[in-house]
């Protein structure tokens, strides 16, 4: 057949046409001498080419071999890598053709190509031209022409980078070969034989100097392939689908350069078509190499995030247990259960003909890894390709989505993972993607950045949310939602929230999201940036919940403004006591607040933890710069220091996120005055509401845990932390409004001793609990000062009360 682009001739076909229409009867034997000759073709050269391929194949491998072993050898040797090239290229032409139609260095070659023609070419054609009988006079021009040509050149012109051009020699050749052919030549070019075999090695040479990169072009031109598209992705998609042919994957991208030589000056307007799709098949072919190793990897990932799992602890129990059974000697006469695999019994082998799944996914990666490794780039109609780029940017997207992924989010059920153990999975993850770096010469560590960063804002560069989102969201929504309603309380002495026994279980276990070290793992995940979010989110809710306080003071205050000034006066307390309104939703509102609080310093703890050990030099530092900041040093240069240290997880007697988010509530109709006189009257609603937890069941003070099952050892952080925000913001004293909470708090409790009834007293020793845990909390109040207020002998008679009915209980 002949073609020309995509256009098919079946040369069999059209003779036999062509004898059938044109031609008489007498043909007939022509006609049959054809059909022999096509059936010949089909039949034989079909397992011909196959075996002058699987010939080429082996043979390029070796000449590529030698030449890379002796590099001296590819001057001499240079017909031989043309004759090959040309050899390969017409193989995979007529395979491309009838697929669908079946019943090295210039400079080296040119010194060599010098020193050769010096010792030799001249002597040659010496001795020749001595030995010609008749030479006409423009044969002997050219002729001497060649031998001035050939003794005017040396090495030192290729030292000093001189740029040649045989061209006109080349002419000059051609010129002699037609004086020399046509009939009644005085020298004819038949009878000196060896003056035309010299003569053609010395033009074939003369192409390695001047012309090298036309020579490659011509020999091993590919861009046919433009114009078979089809066949051109089938056989891509076969090289890729085979493990053993993948590592040559990349030879199709580099194809797609080879397109623009099909291209003729005679016809411009296919520059363009031909352009853009040579870019976009290399295009595709690359990125279908990239997501071809981002699914390898994806596996390998799978299959480590497996094998990591079962090293977590909670599949410990298990053998436990059965270790256990058997010094108990519990076990029946029956045969036991079968022993669990241990984990790393994969790693056992016994035979190395075996070879696991996860052998294949790294024999298949390293061969798909060596194809995208091969170049660092490729030029394609003046488009530059990385190869390397585009396998990150899909590891980028895959990363993205496993972390996402792997935290098992589910909206309707309210599950997540704990953070421990996608925190186990995230670096089961990162250690394969290290691995890639031994494959491809790929920044690993520019992958983690951009995905792990992303992650630790609310949404990723994509719009997507990400895990400091979900489990912010997580936490708010459904831990301390649950808090609030009463299922979950708040233990100090484990650093922990932990479920209450309830009619209704919840779905999850808090202690399991909530000890220290989940949280530490939880500050792993999602760093500085994600913690501060957590923590304005968790401000967020604490400044709506001083909203509704604020609107609960204005409602009383009058009465609130009487109290202040009358604490001193019993009688006229308790009148204007029993005015008051919404009491018990001011405790409630202010317990969640504290629990808020206790749950952003189990996480600012865990924040401190984690920077500890990653960054020991900075974080004491930055602790030193905060405990040694002077008293009177300006206020904002002061929540400038405890801004940073709280980014740094250090607790501050100020805390700036709160501050922040506190000082967005002001109002535009409210004067400062009176912004400043409603905070002062809701630390005094407060104080006086205090006595009315003695009558609360859940109260009763546990020292067990430290704390009460109703969260209201909660009130001491979260009366502290309002108060030197509030006060922060309306540039007041901080410690005076304390010491003005303290005493109305200590009068209002001091009057619970003189009632009578057991049902408002019940818990009233529990209660008494509260002014010291308050003033513990305080970086502002001091014992001596709580004794001028409440008597120690109190205190120290409820702490013996409690802990005495703790024990009764118990027993």
């Amino acid at each position: 057949s002949i073609y020309f682009s995509d256009v098919t001739c079946k040369l069999f076909d059209v003779g036999i046409n062509v004898a059938l229409n044109f031609f008489s009867l007498s043909y007939n034997k022509r006609i049959n001498d054809i059909r022999e000759c096509k059936e010949a073709a089909v039949s034989h050269a079909g397992s011909m080419h196959r075996e002058r391929r699987k010939f080429l194949r082996s043979a390029l491998k070796e000449l590529a071999t030698v030449l890379s072993d002796q590099p001296g050898l590819l001057g001499p040797k240079a017909l031989f890598v043309f004759m090959a090239l040309s050899f390969a290229r017409d193989e995979i032409i007529w395979l491309l053709r009838h697929a669908d139609n079946m019943p090295k260095k210039s400079q080296h070659l040119k010194s060599c190509f010098f020193k050769y023609f010096d010792l030799f070419l001249t002597l040659f054609f010496v001795s020749f031209l001595q030995n010609l009988s008749v030479c006409p006079e423009d044969e002997s021009i050219i002729m001497s022409s060649f031998v001035n040509t050939m003794t005017s050149l040396s090495v030192k012109q290729v030292e000093d980078g001189e740029v040649f051009d045989f061209r006109g020699m080349r002419l000059d050749w051609f010129r002699l070969q037609a004086y020399t052919s046509v009939s009644k030549a005085s020298l004819s070019l038949a009878d000196h034989r060896e003056l035309g075999k010299m003569m053609n090695t010395i033009i074939f040479h003369t192409k390695m100097v001047d012309s090298l990169v036309e020579m490659l072009v011509e020999t091993s031109d590919l861009s046919i392939f433009c114009f078979y598209s089809r066949a051109f992705e089938k056989m891509f998609q076969q090289c890729l689908e085979l493990p053993s042919q993948s590592r040559y994957s990349i030879a199709f991208p580099l194809l797609c350069t080879h397109f623009m030589s099909c291209t003729h000056e005679l016809c411009p307007e296919e520059r363009h078509h031909i352009g853009d799709r040579s870019l976009s098949l290399c295009n595709m072919f690359l990125d279908e190499m990239a997501k071809q190793a981002r699914n390898l990897i994806t596996d390998i990932c799978t299959e480590q995030c497996t094998l990591s799992d079962q090293l977590l602890p909670k599949h410990c129990a298990k053998t436990i247990s059965q270790a256990v059974n058997k010094k108990s000697k519990k076990q029946t006469g029956k045969k036991g259960e079968p022993e669990r695999e241990k984990p790393g019994v994969e790693s056992m082998r016994k035979n190395r003909l075996v070879v696991t799944n996860l052998d294949k996914l790294h024999t298949a990666l390293s061969e798909l890894c060596f194809s995208i490794n091969y170049v660092p780039n490729m030029v394609v109609w003046e488009h530059t390709f990385t190869p390397r780029e585009y396998l990150t940017s899909h590891l980028e997207i895959r990363f993205t989505k496993s972390i996402v992924g792997m935290t098992m989010y589910n909206q309707a059920t309210q599950e997540i993972a704990k953070p421990s153990e996608l925190l186990t999975s995230v670096r089961a993850y990162m250690t394969v993607l290290q691995s890639i770096e031994n494959y491809v010469q790929i920044d690993i560590t520019r992958v983690f950045n951009n995905v792990l960063l992303q992650q630790t804002q609310h949404l990723d560069s994509h719009g997507e949310p990400t895990i400091t989102s979900l489990y912010t969201n997580w936490y708010l929504e459904t831990l301390l939602r649950q808090v609030s309603n009463g299922h979950i309380a708040y233990f100090p002495a484990m650093k922990a929230f932990v479920n209450l026994p309830t009619e209704n279980e919840l779905t999850f276990n808090a202690e399991e999201y909530s000890d220290i070290s989940e949280m530490r793992s939880l500050s792993e995940l999602l760093g500085p940036y994600g913690m501060k979010f957590l923590s304005e989110s968790l401000m967020w809710h604490i400044s709506s919940q001083v909203a509704e306080l604020k609107k609960l003071v204005v409602e009383n205050v009058d009465v609130l403004t009487q109290m202040r000034t009358s604490f001193d006066k019993p009688d006229q307390m308790a009148a204007l006591f029993k005015r008051l309104s919404s009491v018990d939703s001011v405790l409630k509102r202010m317990t969640i607040i504290g629990v808020i609080l206790s749950f952003r310093s189990l996480a600012q703890e865990a924040l401190r933890d984690v920077l500890s050990y990653h960054i020991p030099f900075l974080v004491s530092s930055i602790e030193d710069f905060k405990d040694h900041i002077p008293r009177e040093t300006d206020m904002k240069v002061a929540m400038n220091v405890y801004e940073l240290s709280s980014a740094a997880g250090l607790p501050c007697e100020i805390d700036p996120a709160l501050v922040v988010a506190l000082s967005s509530q002001k109002s535009e109709n409210i004067s400062p005055e009176e912004e400043y006189k409603i905070a002062c009257l809701l630390m005094v609603f407060v104080a006086v509401s205090l006595p009315t937890l003695a009558s609360n069941v859940m109260s009763q003070y546990s020292p067990a845990i430290e704390g009460h099952c109703n969260n209201i050892h909660c009130l001491a952080k979260a009366i502290n932390q309002i108060a030197a925000a509030l006060f922060t913001i309306h540039k007041g004293s901080i410690e005076d409004r304390l010491k003005e909470f303290l005493a109305l708090a200590s009068s209002s409790l001091l009057k619970i001793g003189q009632e009578t009834d057991k049902t408002t007293t019940r818990n009233r020793e529990s209660v008494y609990l509260l002014l010291d845990m308050i003033v513990q909390e305080s970086p502002f109040l001091t014992m001596d000062l709580l004794e001028s207020c409440f008597p120690y002998v109190l205190l120290r008679n409820a702490y013996h009360a409690v802990y005495k009915q703790s024990v009764t209980s118990s027993a």
